[in-house]
């Protein structure tokens, strides 16, 4: 598959999952283990059908190493979903997941002894800066909309720490599974939908540990106010809409990111990621209503020039534009 058919399955899955995500957070901050165990059930029953022939299909990578991978993978977004119910406002839950593009770096320099351009370094330190800008600026704003008593700010601010080191430690063990898949691609050749299967199918049981948190979540988003679904007719509660949406995002997203991962170097996945993250951001402050001030607009900016930077556009655009003053001195 083509890299920018992946790459518009990550922003438009990715985007839209936001959303949804951002819709049942709202209502109920602790569902992260909920979401998280919906999502892994779809794609591997899914990949059971499809990829792995129920069963019958053995792997082209030996599962030893898929262990590997899915126990960083199922930390991460456990992990991750979990931080939201740490007081970790959600544009403060983007700022150490777009950080992943300086984990990426830092880790492919330690460990794959990869060595970059100063116009690379540059351009990602922009992109970094400019996503930090955009959501630091909304952690603000959320901040300042809080209203805690002065007994209670202590504990809120223990379980904000808390948070912060969990996402922290989200960012480093997934910048490190990016290395991980991309010396295991190398090594056996790329297989997408099969690491896609593994990823997801592996740890479900994972989940058995978090069964309690997950069942009292379903009886919550059972008792959520009915919704009647367009076209089908069919009428659910609302939560458990928004939650099948968030799925069927999800799959998109991750799919479109694990093509990616056999097309490109895992820095290139992580910048298109970061991208969407950015992305992610802006349309959750435009559709949410969130205030976009001066510093967002500054954000913006520096995530622009940074990302042109990295695709050195203007190499792909000075024959171009050569060839355009050329041409009406040949008529």
């Amino acid at each position: 598959m083509h890299p920018a058919v992946a790459v518009g399955l990550v922003f438009g899955g990715c985007c839209s999952n936001v959303v949804f995500l951002e819709l049942l957070v709202r209502q109920f901050p602790g569902c992260g283990n909920i979401v998280t165990f919906s999502q892994f059930l779809f794609i591997a029953v899914e990949g059971f059908i499809f990829e792995a022939n129920f069963g019958r299909k053995r792997p082209a990578i030996p599962i030893r190493y898929y262990f590997i991978m899915v126990a960083m993978f199922f930390t991460v977004s456990v992990v991750n979903n979990y931080a939201l119910n740490l007081n970790i406002a959600m544009p403060l839950h983007m700022i150490f997941r777009s950080g992943s593009l300086i984990a990426s770096m830092a880790l492919g320099i330690i460990i794959l002894k990869k060595r970059y351009s100063v116009s690379k370094y540059t351009s990602i330190a922009l992109v970094s800066v400019g996503i930090f800008t955009c959501t630091f600026m909304s952690a603000k704003q959320v901040a300042s909309d809080s209203s805690l008593n002065e007994e209670d700010g202590l504990q809120v601010f223990l379980w904000w720490l808390l948070g912060i080191a969990a996402l922290t430690f989200a960012l480093l063990m997934s910048a490190r599974m990016g290395i991980f898949q991309e010396t295991l691609y190398k090594q056996f050749g790329k297989h997408s939908k099969e690491a896609l299967f593994y990823n997801h199918a592996l740890p479900l049981p994972g989940f058995l540990l978090l069964a309690p948190n997950i069942y009292h979540h379903a009886v919550l988003f059972s008792q959520s106010e009915p919704f009647r679904v367009p076209v089908i007719g069919l009428t659910l509660p609302i939560m458990w809409f928004y939650l099948l949406l968030n799925v069927v995002t999800q799959y998109v997203c991750i799919r479109g990111v694990f093509i990616l991962t056999t097309e490109c170097t895992s820095l290139t996945v992580t910048l298109v990621v970061t991208l969407r993250k950015f992305v992610s951001l802006i349309f959750s402050i435009l559709y949410f209503r969130n205030p976009f001030t001066a510093w967002h607009w500054l954000g913006t900016a520096f995530v622009f020039v940074g990302t042109l930077m990295y695709t050195e556009v203007w190499n792909s655009l000075g024959p171009f534009l050569a060839r355009w003053r050329k041409r009406p001195k040949e008529e």
